[in-house]
């Protein structure tokens, strides 16, 4: 019998659920997953991006419910901190909570105008000045972890942070973003990673059947 449940959304649409489920596997925590169905309030709040709080993805394990990314992060460290979600050393722990929390609580233009469709293609896609900006930030940040922590993952091995921006990964998949040489290559790393393979394989069975997402551009 599995030791928790991880209830997730949409794979193909559902960024969120993602980041948690990549934070429970690199636990090592034995886990079910429960997936709600694309009608439910909590995955179309999720997906739509229709309110600043989501309850989806939400971990429980031993009585306790947790169902805020950054959260499950931390709670899955303090009961399996061998598995490095943080880095061993407190100046790269510091800057992986620092950059993980941005993620968490930004770049809103790029949520909105560039929505999580693992199995689409959008070559040549426009993006907006507001979008650029956001994209031109995250760069910045890959930039400056890979630099200083010497890759493949932003701080050495995979940690927190990278579960965060996985999403923005396949973002930039789909829509055509073009990226230097390091940006590059770190998309390509995150998503031959086993268990990003593992998520977009099973994405590609699900439907197409979240109409707002399935946008004409």
């Amino acid at each position: 019998m599995a030791e928790a449940t991880l209830t997730i959304s949409s794979k193909n649409y559902g960024s969120w659920s993602l980041r948690g489920w990549l934070l429970v596997k690199m636990s090592g925590l034995a886990f079910e997953e429960i997936i709600l169905p694309v009608d439910d309030p909590s995955t179309r709040a999720e997906l739509l991006l229709l309110s600043p709080s989501f309850l989806v993805p939400c971990l429980t394990h031993d009585g306790i419910q947790i169902w805020d990314t950054l959260a499950i992060g931390e709670y899955l460290h303090e009961i399996r901190p061998k598995a490095g979600l943080l880095p061993a050393d407190r100046a790269a722990r510091a800057r992986c909570r620092s950059v993980a929390g941005e993620m968490h609580s930004g770049f809103a233009s790029l949520r909105s105008a560039l929505p999580m469709n693992l199995k689409a293609r959008h070559p040549g896609f426009k993006v907006w000045a507001g979008a650029q900006a956001d994209i031109d930030r995250i760069v910045t940040i890959w930039r400056d972890c890979l630099a200083g922590y010497k890759g493949p993952f932003l701080f050495g091995g995979p940690t927190m942070a990278d579960a965060m921006y996985a999403p923005v990964v396949t973002r930039f998949l789909t829509y055509d973003i073009k990226l230097d040489g390091v940006c590059a290559a770190y998309c390509r790393h995150i998503m031959a990673w086993p268990p990003m393979a593992e998520w977009v394989e099973a994405a590609g069975g699900e439907p197409d059947d979240v109409e707002e997402l399935e946008v004409e551009f």
